[in-house]
């Protein structure tokens, strides 16, 4: 992933290069920037964060601004780059998935899969289900059981509003457990960050999120505060959350593959 990181920042480097030198006497232009549609701290702030890790493996001088514009789940950032940053070169935006699905379902107002250029797609990461390691919820069974038993008592945190990628991954396990997704207790947050600082501060009882955004915040990994549940994947995963079972082990056939990438300015 990173050889192919490093192209796409070279190339955008490149380009920016280049529109400087194309102004007589213009100023140096300042370092690449990679634009995250959220707050800080979740899966999107992450791609930023790898993606300038990555660049730097190529080139370990090399910087990459990161800053957020977040609002309507990826909207504001979208809608800026389409109507006023159409032809910078030296701008990347992160989407995933959830992006793709809200753009689809209109929530990004009238706008079209080629009102930007999309540069790549960088990783695949997974949906997964996390609470407070002291919960009483020691797997997705348990958490289901208890949605059953008094839904409005459980408050499930996620990025996005009713009908995102957050709330499908609810709705679906929730379905399959007998359960009305329309009675599950939804709180929407900008961005993953914001939701796994609720779940800590104990303002929600779990988080629909995904995966990179559960191992950042130490899921997987004794003696953490973040319990995961399960993970929505065809099988387990490697590396910090390799001893979290998926929700097909546990009796939920739910899977949530999540693609991760950057876009540009339609003129660039």
């Amino acid at each position: 992933m990173y050889r192919t990181l490093t192209r796409i920042l070279l190339l955008a480097t490149s380009c920016a290069a280049a529109g400087s030198a194309g102004s007589a006497g213009a100023a140096a232009r300042a370092a690449p920037e990679c634009i995250v549609p959220a707050k800080p701290g979740g899966g999107m702030d992450l791609t930023c964060k790898l993606t300038r890790k990555g660049l730097q493996i190529g080139d370990p001088n090399a910087a990459l601004r990161i800053s957020y514009l977040p609002g309507g789940i990826g909207a504001v950032a979208w809608s800026t780059v389409v109507s006023q940053r159409r032809a910078e070169p030296d701008a990347l935006v992160v989407f995933s998935g959830g992006s793709l699905l809200n753009l689809a379902l209109g929530k990004y107002g009238p706008a079209a899969l080629g009102d930007v250029r999309w540069v790549a797609a960088l990783a695949t990461d997974y949906g997964m289900i996390a609470v407070n390691a002291d919960s009483p919820y020691k797997n997705l069974r348990d958490l289901v059981a208890a949605l059953k038993r008094d839904p409005a008592n459980v408050a499930i945190g996620a990025s996005g509003t009713i009908g995102s990628q957050d709330w499908l991954k609810v709705a679906l396990i929730a379905k399959q457990g007998g359960v009305d997704p329309k009675s599950v207790r939804f709180v929407a947050f900008e961005g993953g960050g914001e939701s796994f600082t609720a779940l800590r501060a104990g303002h929600v009882q779990a988080v629909s999120g995904d995966a990179s955004e559960a191992a950042l915040y130490g899921g997987g990994t004794p003696g953490e505060k973040i319990r995961v549940l399960a993970v929505l994947s065809d099988a387990r995963l490697p590396g910090a959350l390799a001893n979290v079972p998926t929700a097909h082990e546990q009796g939920f056939d739910v899977t949530w593959p999540i693609i991760r990438g950057v876009y540009m300015g339609p003129q660039v």
